[in-house]
């Protein structure tokens, strides 16, 4: 008895983008793309310069944007996960991938020209469509498919203008404060709110100020937040309806955590004024952080026990 077998080869897709029958990463990593890789790396640092330059002052000094450093690295791992599905597709010139390249470089050049508090990020947004241009025109649709969210990913790190985050951080500090007068009166304290002033009147009748300055607007939590939740949608869940569920939570429960923080920092001004400020303040802020992630893991977990996805069936064939 002989067996008939079908070669694999025969069955591969033709044109641009076909597979190459092989998922072994290393076979990116010829010494011809490692020194094409290098050199548009090159240029992308020498052209965007600049930009470079005043995005590493502004991350490295505000507190709000201290995860811009990390932002890069979850995209390298996005497509890190999914190496063997790319490495099963051969890279093939786009050249439609042109017209997202040109009109990138044609953005910068316009906003670097104009004089206005919002040119970083949209300097930064036509350096995110640069990339996306080059790599379709490099790569090809079918490879760029599995590229675009991570280099979408990169937005995230671009920071906003502060007329903006002025404007924004005011009205989470009146949130917060709200939020936390709220739950300060509920567990059975006396606590009057002025704008984004509380006080807190003991039983003694000694009034305790507690100012919700921007620090403690939860706008660094949000920001992280978001950043955090797209990188666990799309890593945790393959579900789009969860992804997207997710991504809306961030939001809320950075605030809600905040509003915690705040009424805890009140409460512990109560037995020193001085948990309140400085190096207190802060230790607190970040104690909540760890469970916040766990609500936030928590919430993952009920997504994915509402619809289960069936197990992959090796032996079948589809």
């Amino acid at each position: 008895m002989t067996s008939v077998g079908v070669s694999t080869s025969k069955l591969q897709p033709s044109g641009a983008g076909a597979s190459v029958g092989s998922a072994d990463p290393r076979a990116l990593l010829s010494p011809t793309n490692i020194a094409m890789g290098l050199l548009l790396l090159a240029g992308f640092a020498a052209f965007f310069y600049d930009w470079f330059l005043r995005q590493h002052r502004w991350s490295s000094t505000s507190e709000d944007w201290s995860h811009a450093y990390i932002v890069p690295l979850v995209s390298g791992y996005l497509i890190f996960r999914r190496r063997h599905e790319i490495a099963r597709l051969a890279p093939t010139v786009f050249w439609p991938g042109l017209l997202p390249l040109l009109v990138g470089v044609a953005c910068y050049y316009l906003f670097t020209l104009a004089n206005y508090e919002g040119v970083h990020l949209f300097q930064g947004l036509s350096l995110v469509l640069c990339v996306a241009g080059v790599s379709m025109l490099l790569l090809g649709p079918r490879m760029f498919a599995y590229l675009a969210i991570p280099i979408g990913y990169l937005a995230l790190g671009i920071t906003l203008p502060d007329r903006f985050m002025i404007l924004i951080t005011f009205q989470l500090q009146l949130l917060a404060s709200q939020g936390a007068w709220v739950l300060l009166n509920l567990i059975g304290l006396n606590v009057d709110l002025a704008g984004n002033t509380l006080t807190i009147i003991t039983s003694q009748g000694v009034e305790v100020p507690l100012n919700v300055a921007e620090a403690c607007s939860g706008m660094r939590m949000v920001i992280a937040f978001l950043a955090l939740g797209i990188a666990v949608a799309f890593l945790s869940c393959s579900l789009w309806w969860q992804r997207f569920a997710l991504i809306l939570l961030a939001a809320p429960v950075a605030l809600l955590t905040n509003v915690v923080r705040v009424a805890s920092l009140g409460v512990a001004s109560l037995w020193n004024p001085d948990l309140a400020t400085g190096d207190a303040h802060m230790l607190i802020g970040i104690l909540w952080l760890l469970p916040a992630f766990l609500a936030y893991m928590g919430i993952v977990w009920a997504l994915k026990q509402i619809v289960r996805e069936p197990e992959a069936d090796g032996a079948k064939i589809t």
